[in-house]
């Protein structure tokens, strides 16, 4: 398994190389160029064809938004296939895009629970779990994800855990979920630059709030080290500290 310094280094490389290429003059923040998007879209890895069944799914879906973009999944898959975690938990499943790209790049012996409440959404889920072979690997638990977690062991026991669920309770799972992190886990929590709209002041809605809130919380928490890559509507990695 990758170290945790490791893992840091090569978070603060690809975190230099997008900022670097961002421009903030577009009118979508934090959007890069439309030349230099679908440059690099064209020499991505594709995502395999479960995966893109899912994006054509949540296309046509209107709450489709909640699906973990593209590439944020490709950077998920890639941080697992490096760590090769062999317990992992997941906040927030809908229709499985996030989970998919977790389990398809765990060990065969990893296992991967799934905290969520929306059976319709979560059944699009296992099939495509299904389809891809690693329904073996994932345990989906349909009830409220801090109930869940607060029947799994109080020690530290995960090595990867990711968040991207209802914004209110962001801080409620942070807080349950890091004494639980294995000292050399990561923590991924998704929409922590929402849209730019944590800088303006005046929008005072719930998820707003919340992720504010989270994002002050992380930030003064001297037990754990964080660093937010600015990749879809933010990726914030965390790590216990030593």
């Amino acid at each position: 398994m990758a170290s945790v310094i490791d893992m840091r280094v090569t978070v603060a490389a690809v975190t230099r190389v997008i900022v670097m290429s961002a421009d903030f003059t577009q009118t979508k923040p934090f959007s890069l160029p439309v030349e230099m998007q679908a440059y690099l879209t064209d020499r991505n890895s594709a995502p395999s064809e479960h995966l893109e069944s899912l994006r054509r799914i949540a296309a046509d879906m209107p709450a489709g938004g909640m699906r973990l973009g593209t590439e944020a999944g490709t950077f998920l898959s890639i941080l697992v296939q490096a760590m090769q975690p062999r317990r992992a938990l997941e906040v927030g499943t809908f229709i499985g895009y996030s989970s998919l790209s977790i389990a398809a790049a765990m060990p065969s012996d990893g296992r991967l629970l799934c905290c969520d409440v929306n059976d319709t959404w979560t059944s699009i889920a296992r099939q495509h779990w299904e389809a891809a072979g690693v329904a073996d690997r994932i345990e989906l638990v349909l009830a409220p994800a801090l109930e869940t977690i607060a029947a799994q062991p109080d020690e530290p026991h995960l090595d990867l855990v990711f968040i991207d669920a209802d914004k209110p309770n962001y801080v409620n799972y942070y807080d349950a979920l890091l004494p639980r992190l294995n000292p050399n886990g990561l923590m991924i929590v998704d929409n922590t630059m929402w849209s730019a709209k944590v800088l303006d002041p005046d929008d005072n809605t719930d998820d707003t709030v919340a992720i504010r809130a989270f994002n002050d919380h992380v930030a003064a928490d001297q037990t754990s080290t964080n660093v937010t890559v600015p990749l879809g509507d933010g990726l914030t990695l965390i790590t216990r500290s030593e």
